[in-house]
This record gives structure tokens, C-alpha cells and sequence, in this order.
């Protein structure tokens, strides 16, 4: 049966990790991976995530399981970090939070339940988006369309992108990345969301919020602007929500997909199917995560210790892609690269073409995708003279 099953190539960012291990450049410079990194090329485990495990190893008495919507301390907690304290939308009992297998495992429900209840309603994703977006939602059988982000220049195309959203039929869904664009790092003003916002009302169109770096672009509230002006302006809104970066639980695959309806009695409907999602899926979501988030945000101390951190990482974050900036200029490149300074999150679309992007990976053992896409995490004061020295070498 399996004679005639062909291989195919593997994930380009997983193949870099195998060829980053096996480069034997001292100086080499992993900056694929999406992950957080310190200063020492350590992915640390939070302090605040040690002392909620802690906790829940002393106290924990069953490893039962915890429902298709997951453990309901933890949508507690998510819901208002995502909508905000005091949401309207909370308060009107408006949306629903299902625990789910990290971002990628909401996304997928979504997609799933866009294909079963809303059949005929094609997705729209920013080009480029999330290499994964490109195959999730084709494997729940929708169809993608794209619509303009960047430009030739490596910018914001907000021109291009707000044109081709009043043309996207009545009642498609649209994905929007809610901060920190993976892989751009060009991230929509407050004025742009409510252009955007005036276009969905208009065309009646269905907004996806992939809300995966909450608390590393400017702040945790910041972040969810786009978020929150949508859901409390809109009657139907996606959140996709991801754990993994800001908790930095990578591997605890701790997501949450949120549905808001326009009343609370089409969203007990809608969560009502999403829970038959979920069991087709993979019928509970994993405890560990959700619980270590739970344990942390109903604790006042071990949440002030958590957005200490997170606070850390997004200053050092933002402080280096300046100093990136910085380091270019002896080399007459800082203007050229200044957009790395202006972009959010962990991710840059640097402007560097697939060649060099070869060259920097033969040449230099500076491994990043062909894209042009870094992850700035992996910066550090020790190794930007090196990547300045590189880049101008390719440039």
C-alpha cells in the first residue's frame, strides 16, 4: 500500500535547525527558529512559570480528563487578557473560550468550523502571512485568496491592502494578524484598525484576529487594540490566542480559540459546536499549559512576576532591533535597514534577498529563512558586529 507514497521535503525552518547544528562556524548565528531567546542564545524557562509548576505539582490530584473546551480557570483568565478587564463584550456574556493545542490547534478548529457552518466562504490571509497559514486552511477544505501587506520597498502596503478588502465578496472571512505580523513585524496603526474596521462593517466580511505575540510588541494592553476595537464594534469575531511566546511554554502547546456572536445566545450555539470541533479533532485539549497559565494569572504575585518578564523580553527585543540599526551604520546601511527599527515583534522582514540570504547561511553561518524573515530574538550584543560585518559583505 505505501510502494507508491512519494517523499516530500521536509519544513524549511526545521531543516535549517539540523543544518545550524551541523555548521562548525564558531561564530555561526541562528536567527530562524521562532523562539525567544536571552542574550546567551538560551530559550529560559520563565521564573514565573517555575513557581506556577511548582505549585501545581504539590497540589494536583487528578490527571483527568478536562473537557473539549479545556479547563474553565483558564478561559477565565484568557478571556479578559485578550477582550480586556471591564469588556464590554465580557460583560455582555458575548464570547466563548475553547482551551485548544496552542495557536496552530485554534487556527485549525477555526478553520474547521468555518468549513462546516459557514460553507461556501472562502479566507483571505496577507501576503505574506504565516507559512502554516497556507496549509491549514486548505486542509479544512477552504479556499485562500491573499491580499497585498507589503510592497516592493518593504513596507506597510495599507493602500494596497485597504483596496483589495472592499473587494473581497460579502461574508468571506479575512485573517489579520492582531500584532507583531509574523514574519513582517509591520504592525497596523490605531487609525489603520479603524479603516479596517469601517471596510469589514461595510462589506459585512468575518475577521480571523491571529493573536499569537500578545505582550511583545508594545505592551499586553497595546497589543490587543485591534483586538478589543473590533470585538466590541462587530457582531462576529475570531481570536485565535497563543500561550507559547508570552509564558514561553513552547512546547506545553497552550492556545485558545474565542468566538464572539452577537448575543449571548448564538454564542452558547456557536460554542456548542465548537465543542463537537474540538472531539472530532482531538477531543481534549492537553492540561499542563492551560493549568500553568491559571495558576499564574489568579495569583496577583506570580502575575506582577510574569509581566516583569515578559516586560524584559520585549524591551531587549526593541532595544536591539535598534541597535541592529545602529550597528549598520559605519557601513552606510542604516537607512536602507531602518525599517528593523521601526517593526514589532520577534520577527523582521529584513528587505534581504533569497541570495543573500544563501550567502549569509555559506559564507558567514548566519542562518535565517529565504524570505529574508529574522527572528531578531536572536540578536545579541555579542554577535551584532558580526551580522553588521556579514550583511554589508552581501549587500
Amino acid at each position: 500500500m505505501f510502494e507508491k507514497i512519494e517523499r516530500v521535503p521536509g519544513d524549511a525552518i526545521l531543516g535549517l535547525i539540523e543544518a545550524f547544528k551541523k555548521d562548525t562556524n564558531p561564530q555561526k548565528v541562528d536567527l530562524g527558529v521562532g523562539v525567544y531567546k536571552d542574550d546567551q542564545g538560551n530559550t529560559p524557562v520563565m521564573r514565573a512559570v517555575k513557581e506556577a509548576e511548582a505549585l501545581l505539582l504539590k497540589n494536583e490530584t487528578t490527571k483527568t480528563y478536562i473537557g473539549s473546551h479545556g479547563a474553565p480557570a483558564y478561559g477565565e483568565v484568557v478571556l479578559p487578557m485578550v477582550l480586556g478587564e471591564g469588556s464590554p463584550v465580557l460583560e455582555a456574556r458575548r464570547a466563548s473560550a475553547t482551551q485548544s493545542p496552542g495557536g496552530t490547534g485554534a487556527l485549525r478548529l477555526a478553520a474547521d468550523f468555518i468549513a462546516k457552518e459557514l460553507p461556501g466562504k472562502d479566507i483571505w490571509v496577507s501576503d505574506p502571512t504565516w507559512p502554516n497559514h497556507l496549509g491549514i486552511f486548505p486542509a479544512a477544505g477552504l479556499t485562500l485568496h491573499k491580499y497585498p501587506y507589503v510592497d516592493a520597498e518593504n513596507r506597510l502596503d495599507f493602500d494596497g491592502m485597504l483596496g483589495a478588502l472592499k473587494q473581497i465578496p460579502e461574508g468571506d472571512v479575512v485573517l489579520l494578524h492582531a500584532c507583531c505580523h509574523n514574519p513582517t513585524g509591520f504592525d497596523l496603526s490605531r487609525d489603520q484598525w479603524q479603516q479596517v474596521l469601517e471596510v469589514l462593517r461595510e462589506r459585512q466580511l468575518l475577521p480571523l484576529i491571529d493573536f499569537a505575540y500578545q505582550g511583545f510588541g508594545e505592551g499586553l494592553d497595546e497589543d490587543a487594540y485591534g483586538v478589543r476595537l473590533l470585538a466590541e464594534n462587530l457582531d462576529e469575531v475570531i481570536i485565535t490566542s497563543s500561550c507559547s511566546k508570552n509564558f514561553g511554554i513552547y512546547c506545553e502547546r497552550t492556545g485558545c480559540l474565542i468566538l464572539v456572536a452577537k448575543n449571548e445566545e448564538q454564542m452558547e450555539n456557536v460554542r456548542s459546536q465548537i465543542a463537537i470541533v474540538a472531539r472530532e479533532n482531538y477531543s481534549n485539549p492537553p492540561a499542563h499549559g492551560g493549568a500553568i497559565v491559571s495558576e499564574i494569572l489568579h495569583s496577583a504575585e506570580l502575575a506582577a512576576t510574569w509581566r516583569e518578564e515578559l516586560t524584559e523580553m520585549r524591551d531587549r527585543i526593541n532595544t536591539l532591533r535598534r541597535d541592529f540599526v545602529e550597528a549598520l551604520k559605519p557601513y552606510g546601511l542604516d537607512q536602507k535597514y531602518a525599517c528593523v527599527a521601526e517593526q514589532r515583534g520577534m520577527f523582521s522582514y529584513t528587505g534581504l534577498t533569497p541570495e543573500q540570504v544563501d550567502r549569509l547561511r555559506d559564507e558567514f553561518g548566519i542562518y535565517m529563512v529565504r524570505s529574508g524573515r529574522a527572528n531578531v530574538a536572536g540578536f545579541s550584543h555579542k554577535n551584532l558586529p558580526y551580522l553588521a560585518k556579514a550583511i554589508a559583505a552581501v549587500n
